[in-house]
């Protein structure tokens, strides 16, 4: 006899879960079965092909502790075929990734796909013809709750979903988790920006404009799979650690071929190996640099003096000098790469022999032209007039030769500035030269003004406010004939040549005509919490309105004075009170007091991690210096002596950013300690 049809609701959800479960599965070894034996072509095509079928297959796996779905919408009216990638009715299970049934009916439908929008932007004035939006919550991978919005129904009162406050609050042990059930209409309007467009989103602390970037990535490439597969995308962080705390989150979205870079590693051209004082940072970072290098590439550009004669056979052909002069004098004029305009000289001159040939009564064809270029008095009009640059010994001799660099910015760096970006000790060669990280930028902007960069189909770049102008032509330059999505917070700048303002940023990316959003809504950081750390904004980012939150975490901000030098034995006591909740621990210093600390949590026998290391429920707490803090998150923060993480940095306005987001990085709950009086702001 047929089984009898449970009428629970919950009970059937979860059988529609594990059918979706066994679905995807059947899915995952239809792919693993495929056989390529006796598929015709190349060798070649037969390593795309299996590499494609792989990255299906890994594409398909079931991770048993992440949601197959985690909501669904019921339609008032039913859906059309093309809308609902091929289903009809009018129930519609959304999740990470589309999953079919043996007769293709979809069972789960991708987030990313159009039907699933209304999930995310669908209220009672504008129900998007949804009656019920359903909500699941899970625990450890099974379904164990649901929760039902009825949108049609004016008599039901707006509520908080309880469901969506949790899965927010859920204890951050790991490394950073996608957002996927909980993205609000302001931020799902960004997510789905079309992919022709750059949108710089201005994101306050807990805004979620990190998983924001990541999620429209994953939907860019779902909704443009075919061009970006060609053209690439790349998500830029700042640094090791924080590329190592988001990784996780576009493979989780079902997304596994997106590479990620910080910007040092962008411009790897030779290795770091010396640091810069502020000044001379900021000085190799500005935007003049660009025009100083442009005549530093072109500076060994000569006219000729002499003529080019070549022969050929019996007879030989001349070219005056005047005519050299002009073909390169028009080549300098056109702008285009020093490299291209080189490797065009010698056709040039070849093609002002080719037409006195033909004045000679001969008919030469392409092949003739060809020779002559490669002629050996053509090569050394070309090695003379326009000789061949290495980007890296030239910023070489522009860092170490006083007299080069005065030649190349004149009118452009006043002589202190000029004395200020050279180094103190001339460097010898490529191998040898300590070179900083704004010294790399240098030779990568020489490497592109030689030859060009090739262009990805997207880039996201994270943490943008931090960047120099020079480093934003060098993320532009991986994104000319593509797109970006920057993201940032003007208040969290605390490099000496912070953004100060997004238009001028977005004009040195390349990208003036970016469409800029502001995210002020906050859903990490509690209330109490992001109230307090915003009585510092005047003083940092004067412009920017402060954020608010959605979540009430009354008793989540405790701030002690301890007195009498006991400073380091209450924050280790803190960090062990902090340990005692469900979920991740970070304890935030200033640089110079993380060794006196790491001592100190070693001899009270708690275990810590860096940052960029993976918690887990053994370990929970991670020593985090300040310069690292950005773009990271814990569910409890303790916060070691503010005023040493402010006299950290060059200067009080940068200490107090700093301060900012050190501030901002709990989800649960924050305990600030203190010896020194804190700043007149949060006083």
């Amino acid at each position: 006899m047929p089984a009898t049809p449970t009428t629970d609701p919950l009970q059937r959800e979860r059988e529609h879960l594990a059918a979706s479960r066994a679905a995807l599965r059947a899915m995952r070894e239809d792919v693993e079965s495929l056989d390529l034996r006796d598929v015709t072509g190349t060798w070649v095509s037969a390593v795309v092909l299996q590499n494609q079928i792989e990255a299906r297959i890994a594409a398909l796996a079931d991770l048993s502790h992440t949601p197959l779905f985690f909501g669904r919408l019921s339609y008032l009216h039913a859906i059309s075929e093309e809308l609902s990638e091929g289903g009809g009715g009018e129930n519609f299970y959304i999740g990470r990734r589309h999953v079919h049934d043996a007769d293709g009916d979809p069972m789960v439908i991708d987030w990313r796909a159009p039907v699933s929008q209304p999930f995310y932007r669908a209220t009672r004035t504008d129900a998007m013809d949804v009656e019920r939006r359903r909500r699941f919550g899970y625990t450890g991978g099974e379904l164990t709750a649901y929760e039902d919005e009825h949108l049609s129904d004016p008599e039901e009162s707006d509520t908080a979903s309880a469901l969506l406050a949790a899965e927010i609050e859920k204890p951050r042990v790991g490394p950073m988790r996608d957002i996927v059930a909980t993205i609000q209409p302001e931020q799902d309007e960004i997510v789905r920006s079309d992919v022709t467009g750059t949108i710089c989103v201005q994101g306050a602390p807990g805004t979620g404009k990190t998983a924001v970037g990541l999620h429209r990535v994953a939907y860019l490439l779902y909704a443009h799979r075919e061009r970006l597969a060609r053209t690439g995308t790349l998500v830029i962080g700042p640094n090791n650690a924080f590329l190592s705390y988001i990784e996780q989150v576009l493979p989780a979205l079902g997304e596994l071929d997106v590479a990620q870079a910080t910007v040092q590693q962008l411009v790897g051209h030779v290795e770091v190996r010396g640091e810069d004082t502020p000044e001379a940072a900021r000085l190799k970072g500005d935007a003049r640099m660009a025009e100083v290098l442009r005549r530093a590439v072109r500076s060994g550009i000569a006219l000729p003096t002499e003529p080019c004669v070549v022969v050929r056979g019996s007879r030989r052909w001349r070219v005056p000098a005047y005519e050299l002069a002009e073909i390169i004098e028009e080549l300098k004029g056109r702008e285009t790469r020093y490299g291209a305009a080189r490797d065009a000289l010698p056709q040039r001159i070849a093609h002002a022999v080719l037409l006195k040939m033909e004045q000679g009564g001969e008919a030469p064809d392409d092949r003739v032209q060809d020779a002559v270029a490669r002629n050996g008095a053509v090569k050394a009009v070309v090695k003379e007039c326009w000789p061949a640059v290495d980007p890296a010994k030239l910023v070489l001799r522009l860092l170490s030769d006083p007299g080069f660099l005065a030649e190349c910015a004149e009118g452009v760096l006043t002589p202190e500035e000029q004395a200020a970006v050279l180094w103190p000790k001339p460097g010898r060669s490529v191998k040898t030269a300590r070179w900083t990280p704004a010294d790399a930028v240098l030779v990568d902007e020489a490497t592109d003004l030689v030859q060009r960069t090739p262009s990805l189909g997207h880039v996201v770049l994270d943490e943008a406010q931090d960047l120099s102008p020079m480093q934003y032509r060098a993320v532009g330059r991986r994104c000319t004939t593509g797109s970006a999505t920057v993201l940032g917070d003007l208040a969290q700048g605390t490099t000496p040549w912070a953004t100060a303002s997004w238009p001028d940023a977005l004009h040195h990316l390349g990208k003036p005509d970016a469409h800029i959003e502001e995210l002020t809504k906050g859903f990490r950081v509690p209330e109490e919490v992001i109230a307090y750390a915003s009585r510092l904004l005047p003083a940092i980012a004067p412009g920017l309105a402060p954020a608010t939150s959605v979540r009430e975490a009354p008793g989540s901000l405790t701030i002690r004075h301890i007195a009498d030098g006991g400073l380091t034995e209450a924050v280790v006591a803190a960090c062990r009170e902090a340990l005692g909740r469900e979920g991740s621990t970070g304890l935030i210093a200033a640089d110079a007091r993380i060794p006196l600390l790491a001592e100190a949590l070693a001899a009270a026998g708690l275990p810590h991690l860096s940052p960029g290391t993976e918690t887990s429920a053994e370990a929970r707490l991670t020593l985090v210096p300040a310069s690292l803090a950005k773009g990271l998150e814990y569910d409890y923060v303790v916060l070691d002596e503010p005023a040493a993480v402010i006299a950290g940095e060059p200067d009080e306005r940068t200490g107090l950013r700093r301060l900012y987001v050190a501030l901002t990085r709990a989800v649960s709950g924050l305990t600030m300690l203190h010896d020194a009086p804190l700043p007149e702001q949060l006083r």
